[in-house]
């Protein structure tokens, strides 16, 4: 199997079973993962509620592997600097939570982590405009944040292509979030998106996450 060299899927730790948590995140280091998707919720931002700073530095003394920080919260300023002493490596924010995306890009990059924006289906990719310059990331939300088990929005994608040049002149890495599974990641192989975040798709009970994250990068790699 030839894996391009840039695409990845981040597991999102949301859908591990947290009573062996140790064990999948290792499942998946031993298929050669290097990314994992923490999604962050305030119960406020969002209705559901997950975890904190705290989940993040348990997971760092698990696994090398990059920490990327979702914060779907309302206030992510507040606590950017308690994810990234925790051990996240980016850290990503929804433009809309911020008093000032600049700032909190700039503040996230002194802080010594990544920075991304995230752009949920109901918003138009034109929110990045004045921060293409600042960013590490962008992530598209093909689902709305925050439930579990909906379907995979295409119309996300829509204004895509005409971005793809700016986002690689400034070496943005392009992610996409939600309804990711065998049959949708097949579907956006040649999108322009480097890096896919899969929760069920990887954590299941048909397979080892390790093997469904090889599964998941083989149906990517095919021609």
């Amino acid at each position: 199997m030839t894996i391009p060299e840039n695409v990845e899927i981040a597991p999102s730790v949301l859908s591990a079973d947290f009573s062996q948590l140790g064990d999948q995140i290792n499942s998946i280091i031993r298929a050669n993962g290097s990314v994992l998707h923490l999604d962050v919720m305030d119960g406020h931002y969002v209705p559901n509620l997950t975890f904190g700073p705290l989940v993040v530095k348990a997971i760092r003394k698990m696994t090398q592997m990059i920490l990327e920080a979702h914060l779907m919260i309302s206030d992510p300023d507040a606590y950017l600097k308690d994810f990234i002493l925790a051990g996240a490596d980016i850290v990503l924010v929804h433009p809309e939570t911020c008093s000032s995306v600049a700032d909190t890009l700039n503040q996230i990059h002194d802080l010594g982590a990544k920075a991304g924006l995230v752009i949920n289906p109901d918003q138009n990719l034109s929110l990045i405009d004045p921060y293409i310059d600042q960013m590490d990331q962008l992530l598209i939300m093909s689902v709305v944040p925050g439930f579990g088990g909906q379907s995979f929005i295409p119309e996300v994608l829509d204004t895509l292509p005409a971005y793809l040049p700016l986002l690689a002149e400034n070496q943005v890495l392009i992610e996409i979030d939600g309804g990711i599974n065998l049959h949708t990641i097949a579907e956006l192989k040649q999108t322009g998106i480097n890096r896919f975040v899969a929760g069920s798709a990887v954590f299941n009970s048909e397979a080892t996450p390790g093997k469904n994250y090889l599964n998941l990068l083989t149906q990517v790699s095919q021609d």
